[in-house]
C-alpha cells in the first residue's frame, strides 16, 4: 500500500529520463496524467488529495519539472510527445490505462488513444479539445516564424529570482490560480542555482527554452477532425466555464466529433483541477465507476 503522500518515480525511455510521482492505494484503478504546457505533474496534486481511492501517475513531460530535456540538436514537435507517451505505457508495462490530461496533455492523451487504443481504457480531458491547428494556406509562414523564433531563442537567457517565493509569484502573473498553486508548481518546477562568494543564490525555472518555439508544422483542420474521430474509447470532458480563447474556439469545431464523449461545465478557469479539486474528482469518480 502507499500512504498519504505521493512516491516519487522515474522512467528511462529510450534516450531520456522521465520524473514524476504516484499516489493512492496499490490495486486501485490506474490513471496516468499528463500536465499542460509549462506546468507539471504537480498541477495533478489537489486532484491525487481528491481522488485517495485511484492510483494516480503523474511525471514530468520532457523539458518540464524534474525529467530530462531534449537533446541538444532537438525540438518539441507534437507528434513527439505522442511517441514519448508510447515509450512511458510501454515502460509502465500495466496494461489499458485511464489517461487524464489538461491541456496540452490531453491533446497529447487525444492523439495517443486515437493511434493506439490497445493502452488505453478511457479518456479524461480536462479543459482540453481537438487539437491546434492552422490553414494550410499558412504553411509557409508557420515555418518562417518557427525559424525565426529557434533564432531568438539563442540570445534569450532564464530570468532568476531571489527566492521560490518570488519564482512562483512571476508565475502567478500568467495564471488563473492563486499563491498557494503557483508554488505547488514552483516547488518542482525550479531549480536553485548555485551561489559563488559574491552571489546570493537564485532560483529560476527549469523548464527547457525550447519550449516557447513557435511550432514549425500544425495540423491542418482536416487532419485533426479526422485524427478525433477516430478516438473509440469513452471519454468525459470537464470544460472550465471561465476558459482561454483557445477553448471557446474548439467547442463548436471538436465537440461534436468525439464519438462517445461526455460533457460536464464547471465553474473555474483553465486549471480547474488546481483550483475546483473536489468538483473535478467527483466528476472523474463517476465517470470511471461507470465504465
Amino acid at each position: 500500500m502507499f500512504d498519504g503522500q505521493p512516491q516519487a518515480v522515474s522512467f528511462q525511455l529510450r534516450q531520456l529520463q522521465l520524473q514524476g510521482w504516484r499516489s493512492g492505494t496499490e490495486g486501485a484503478p490506474l490513471c496516468l496524467c499528463l500536465h499542460g504546457w509549462l506546468d507539471n505533474a504537480n498541477s495533478f496534486l489537489p486532484l491525487a488529495q481528491a481522488l485517495p481511492e485511484f492510483q494516480l501517475l503523474a511525471v514530468d513531460l520532457p523539458g518540464h519539472g524534474r525529467s530530462d530535456h531534449r537533446s541538444p540538436d532537438a525540438h518539441y514537435h507534437f507528434l513527439d510527445w505522442v511517441d514519448d507517451l508510447l515509450q512511458l505505457v510501454t515502460v509502465i508495462d500495466a496494461g489499458p490505462l485511464h489517461l487524464i490530461g489538461h491541456s496540452m496533455g490531453g491533446m497529447i492523451a487525444g492523439a495517443f488513444a486515437a493511434a493506439f487504443p490497445e493502452y488505453v481504457k478511457s479518456l479524461v480531458l480536462i479543459d482540453s479539445l481537438g487539437l491546434v491547428t492552422a490553414p494550410e494556406h499558412n504553411t509557409t509562414q508557420q515555418l518562417r516564424q518557427a525559424m525565426l523564433s529557434r533564432q531568438k531563442r539563442l540570445d534569450k537567457r532564464k530570468p532568476y529570482y531571489p527566492s521560490l517565493e518570488a519564482a512562483a509569484a512571476a508565475r502567478l502573473q500568467q495564471s488563473d490560480f492563486a499563491m498557494a498553486q503557483a508554488m505547488m508548481l514552483a516547488e518542482r518546477g525550479t531549480e536553485l542555482v548555485a551561489a559563488d562568494e559574491q552571489q546570493a543564490p537564485r532560483w529560476t525555472w527549469s523548464a527547457d527554452l525550447r519550449l516557447r518555439e513557435v511550432s514549425a508544422y500544425r495540423f491542418s483542420r482536416a487532419q485533426a477532425l479526422q485524427l478525433i474521430a477516430d478516438i473509440q474509447q469513452p471519454g468525459l470532458a470537464i470544460l472550465a466555464s471561465n476558459s482561454i480563447e483557445m477553448m471557446a474556439q474548439a467547442k463548436p469545431l471538436f465537440l461534436p466529433v468525439y464519438p462517445h464523449l461526455q460533457v460536464a461545465e464547471l465553474t473555474g478557469g483553465h486549471h480547474l483541477h488546481m483550483t475546483e479539486p473536489e468538483a473535478v474528482a467527483a466528476q472523474i469518480r463517476a465517470f470511471i465507476a461507470a465504465q
